[in-house]
């Protein structure tokens, strides 16, 4: 299965680079899955209904959500009515939505897209992520009920991300690490056949204080003190994420590939 996965879509540029892309990949790398973070995408500050809509038009089958999954208030409707979001599984108890579903991908084929928070450095004290993840694992076997299974490990630290990688080996296809906004350069296959990287980076605009427009926080870095809200930087962004094919029949990585498109960064791709 070839399947792509973007990281943090970030703000209104992130939505463009999105649009303007993804589409054209689809028919030019034969994609036959793709999970967009889509975190960052309103504002900077998770998802709204209508920014959900227009990156699933846009070509994902996916959308996955982060620390901030709740800050657009008709998220936590909307998620109810739209089974392509997936939400952390170890965030609040009560929330809305779900953290795994099982997506049915061409040929009938099944991927698994689980999405899990981590607790280092993170704001709130969210629950164990391994323990949440373990029997979701188990009870979708790769390559048995699921031919492909994503894990999107959404975390400030890459020794956490690195550890999940390290948990996963042998039953995820992909492990990948959201929320940084950085993308990393350790792209790899695990002795167990999972690809992993420890951050995707972001669909935004990389010139940038990860996203934000870089005054205010090159202001507060220097003075200690705000003086504004931080928005979006809304210049040519870079689209930003991993390339990865696998084996149907075991779910094994056979390739994994770095993604960055448009943009100022250093293009890569398949």
């Amino acid at each position: 299965m070839r399947i792509l996965f973007l990281g943090d879509v970030m703000g209104r540029a992130g939505r463009a680079t999105v649009q303007q892309h993804l589409p054209r990949l689809r028919d030019e790398w034969r994609l036959d899955f793709v999970v967009v973070n889509g975190e960052n995408a309103s504002n900077g500050m998770g998802l709204t209904g209508d920014h959900a809509k227009l990156l699933l038009e846009s070509g994902a089958d996916c959308l996955t959500l982060g620390d901030h999954a709740f800050d657009q208030k008709d998220m936590l409707q909307f998620i109810e009515r739209e089974p392509r979001i997936v939400r952390p599984v170890n965030f609040a108890k009560g929330a809305p939505g779900r953290g795994h579903r099982l997506f049915t991908a061409p040929g009938g084929r099944k991927v698994l897209v689980v999405q899990v928070l981590g607790q280092v450095f993170m704001k709130r004290p969210f629950d164990d992520p391994f323990s949440a993840l373990e029997p979701i694992l188990k009870s979708h076997p790769r390559g048995g009920q699921a031919q492909a299974i994503i894990v999107d490990m959404h975390c400030e630290a890459t020794s956490e991300k690195m550890a999940m990688g390290h948990y996963c080996d042998g039953r995820a296809s992909l492990v990948v690490g959201t929320h940084t906004h950085v993308p990393t350069a350790d792209a790899q296959i695990l002795p167990g056949g999972t690809a992993y990287l420890t951050d995707a980076g972001m669909c935004g605009d990389y010139d940038s204080v990860i996203g934000m427009d870089k005054q205010e926080p090159m202001r507060r870095f220097i003075t200690g003190m705000p003086k504004a809200r931080f928005t979006p930087a809304n210049g040519e962004a870079t689209l930003s994420g991993v390339f990865v094919e696998t084996d149907d029949r075991d779910g094994q990585a056979k390739t994994i590939s770095m993604v960055r498109v448009g943009g100022r960064l250093q293009q890569a791709a398949p």
